[in-house]
């Protein structure tokens, strides 16, 4: 849903950003900001400031940056629509009507969740009365408090085929209704509809506000052909969309960082009752799409809880097709088994909680898991069958839509690929016929300067190569047809017909070089990390100008530097704002000679200003200061969303190959040299 920018400013404005920070963090004044320890990061010392003139909280251990919405939303769990819709009902702000329609639809959904409310009530107070007396003694079996049940709002569906339907009747609902609540059984060959749950015991199932929706419901006879029951599809309830408890559970997950999901609704009645409030589990199906969606709302890795038998483990390998194409940077899942023959319900009762935590801290990632699944499913004794699982893990890894993921997810596999082949991934790949030649740890890639045939000079990654150049200034492909590496060719020389390592084997394309002149120019000086002009541009504004720290405070906490010293300079700069220091170049220029950045200020005024920069400089008009700054800022965004682009298109060279991955780099390239930054005289 849309919400117009002045009701969004309305909200703002009658609810201060502490006030709504401060249910989750405790914040002590700190000059003319609040500052706390951060929600999003364990810490010791204080990091987390938030500043109610300017609206927004910061958070210097995790990089978090937001208003009142963005907090919610990333504490509570909640999507945008449904984060301003709390906030509105708190500052009695009214939202938009909807149209007719609309209005018609919310009515019936009004109207179903009182229905199911009242029919959770029903079932509790069954569950309390003289029909409930065989369930309330099932429930002891299962070890369940009074404490438990009333969290949970367990209840009991007597076996009458019409009790809840003479009950509701008399409230005045509709039979309609009640079947479209899905609470009777109905339809044109049913001349009279009937209750759903019969002798059952009642767990309601919730939306995100914690209102009921649906109902499951356990059978309480042996003999019973079906164990457990769901409300079908109704206009509230979508089983692939929710998952039980996710109401009370993603509170405690935020707390705890932590997310277990698990198979039925007595595994996680069990959980929670000993201790693990942050149990969800999916509603009898196979876990979904939305369901993984909507867990990477409450934590980045949920752990996912399986039986330790045949059908654990296969709902496990489904969860793992499920969110393999899904995953992207920190957000994935692990994977935890229990003993062979018990759940978590079992577990707990017969060995208690600490047998549960210890499982859960034996949780193994994703990657581990499917490889394991792989591996497990055949015998790989001959080359013809390594093929053929090297082509399976290729395959399953490709379904992965983030290119820096799906890379290193590909050199994970390559590794183990090795290792179970015991073979030498360093080796001379002329000599090498696997198809996974000249590849390497993630560690060693970064540690090593790649090799490309008929060239002497390493490459680093991010450099724009020499073959690069010839192809971004017209000179057609990088190689000619005849002596490109992925067509067979090579000239002659050392490792065979192709060149000094051979011909490109395999899924890799040789990597690219750098020329020692590029290697010494200022784009790769600024990759490499020290700090270009253009940052220091900024930064010396700030120093000499300081009235425009507290005025662009929030834009200066976004900045990115490729500098950790500007980093660091940065982050003192904008900590005195909640300090009783004067904003004047002179306190902080003594601030930062006693944080040990005296040599980063001397970097600075080293710096050699264009006439078209004198904003930077003392005694510039304030006008000038700012617009300057704030087009210098520009620039420098600009760049960066670049040389990100860059990381990424360079991830999906190097695990596919292609003309358009390398045509894309070659794109990002000239529109980095576009945008060419000078860089500051060399420290020393």
């Amino acid at each position: 849903m849309k919400f117009p920018p002045n009701l969004l400013d309305e909200v703002r404005s009658r609810l201060l950003c502490s006030q709504v920070v401060s249910r989750k963090v405790a914040l002590k004044r700190a000059g003319r900001e609040f500052r706390g320890l951060s929600p999003f990061k364990t810490e010791k010392s204080p990091s987390f400031y938030v500043n109610d003139q300017k609206g927004f909280y910061h958070c210097f251990a995790s990089g978090e940056h937001g208003d009142i919405f963005t907090f919610v939303m990333k504490t509570e769990g909640l999507s945008f629509t449904e984060a301003v819709e709390q906030l509105a009902a708190e500052a009695g702000v009214p939202l938009p009507k909807p149209d007719a329609k609309s209005a018609e639809r919310e009515d019936e959904r009004t109207r179903l969740q009182s229905l199911l409310e009242v029919s959770a009530k029903w079932f509790e107070e069954n569950l309390r009365g003289p029909a409930g007396a065989e369930a309330r003694r099932y429930v002891g079996t299962r070890g369940l408090s009074p404490d438990t049940i009333r969290r949970f709002r367990i209840g009991y569906a007597p076996p009458s085929r019409t009790a809840l339907k003479t009950h509701l009747g008399k409230l005045g609902y509709t039979v309609e209704e009640m079947i479209r609540s899905g609470m009777l059984i109905g339809g044109e060959d049913i001349k009279e509809p009937y209750d759903r749950f019969r002798d059952r015991l009642m767990f309601p199932i919730s939306d995100l506000k914690d209102r009921p929706i649906a109902f499951g419901g356990r059978a309480l006879q042996k003999d019973e052909r079906a164990k457990y029951l769901n409300s079908p599809e109704t206009p509230l309830f979508h089983k692939g969309h929710i998952l039980f408890n996710a109401a009370k559970a993603r509170s405690a997950a935020h707390d705890r960082q932590r997310l277990i999901i698990v198979e039925g609704y007595m595994d996680v009645v069990s959980l929670a009752a000993a201790g693990f409030d942050e149990s969800v589990a999916p509603l009898g199906t196979a876990l979904t799409e939305d369901q993984m969606q909507l867990v990477w709302r409450f934590v980045p890795e949920p752990i996912l809880c399986f039986d330790g038998d045949s059908a654990g483990k296969k709902a496990a390998y489904r969860a793992i097709d499920t969110m393999l194409p899904h995953i992207k940077p920190g957000y994935s899942a692990g994977f935890a088994f229990l003993p062979d023959g018990l759940d978590p319900d079992d577990l707990i009762r017969q060995q208690g909680a600490d047998a549960m935590k210890d499982i859960l801290a034996r949780a193994v990632p994703l990657a581990q898991v499917l490889w394991d699944r792989e591996f497990s499913s055949g015998d790989w004794s001959t080359p013809e069958r390594k093929a053929k699982l090297q082509q399976q893990l290729m395959t399953l890894v490709n379904t992965i839509a983030d290119p820096a993921v799906r890379g290193l997810y590909a050199s994970a596999m390559r590794d183990r690929l090795a290792e179970a082949w015991g073979t030498n991934r360093r080796g001379d790949r002329s000599q090498r016929g696997d198809g996974y030649s000249n590849t390497r740890t993630v560690a060693a890639a970064a540690a090593e300067p790649y090799q490309i045939p008929g060239d002497q000079q390493g490459y680093q990654p991010g450099y724009q190569t020499s073959y690069q150049q010839n192809y971004s200034q017209g000179q057609g492909r990088p190689y000619p047809r005849d002596r490109n590496p992925r067509f067979g060719g090579g000239g002659g020389g050392r490792g065979g017909s192709g060149g000094r390592g051979g011909p490109w084997r395999g899924g890799e394309p040789p990597r690219p070089t750098a020329s020692h002149s590029l290697r010494q120019s200022s784009m790769v000086g600024t990759l490499a990390g020290r700090p270009s002009y253009r940052e220091a541009l900024l930064m010396r504004t700030l120093v000499y100008h300081p009235w425009m720290i507290e005025a662009e405070a929030e834009r200066i906490a976004n900045i990115e530097f490729t500098s950790g010293a500007l980093s660091r300079l940065r982050d003192t700069l904008i900590s005195l704002l909640s300090s009783d220091i004067p904003l004047d170049s002179s306190s902080i220029r003594s601030q930062l000679t006693s944080a040990g950045l005296d040599k980063v200020l001397e970097l600075l005024e080293r710096a050699i200003t264009h006439r078209s920069d004198r904003f930077a400089e003392p005694g510039a008009a304030e006008v000038e200061v700012e617009k300057g700054w704030r087009h210098t800022l520009a620039l420098h965004e600009q760049q960066t969303g670049l040389r990100k682009a860059l990381a990424a298109a360079e991830q999906a060279f190097h695990a596919e190959g292609s003309e358009d991955a390398l045509s894309r780099i070659v794109e990002i390239q000239r529109q980095l040299a576009s945008a060419e930054d000078i860089q500051l005289p060399d420290e020393r």
